[in-house]
């Protein structure tokens, strides 16, 4: 919850719906943004498509090198959208 409320603070809005325990869950659900969760939705369906096309492992054992490891992966995913279009 710390966590949490650090982001709200910086201007961050949570779209991960609550788990409905109370009444009240209903009504944090509700305060969030269709389009936003549409988007969020997007985006993890393109991460398992990278996933699913080009594996889950990463080989890398230094955070940088996963880091651009990951990134020349979108890179190609993106490029093969583009090249279908």
């Amino acid at each position: 919850m710390r966590f949490r409320e650090e982001l709200r603070s910086d201007g961050v809005k949570p779209l991960i719906k609550h788990h409905i325990f109370a009444p009240y869950d209903h009504a944090h659900n509700v305060r969030i943004d269709d389009d936003l969760y549409n988007e969020r939705s997007i985006c993890e369906t393109v991460n398992s498509v990278i996933k699913r096309s080009y594996d889950s492992a990463v080989r890398a054992r230094a955070w940088y090198r996963q880091f651009r490891e990951i990134a020349l992966t979108a890179a190609v995913y993106n490029v093969e959208q583009a090249v279908k279009q």
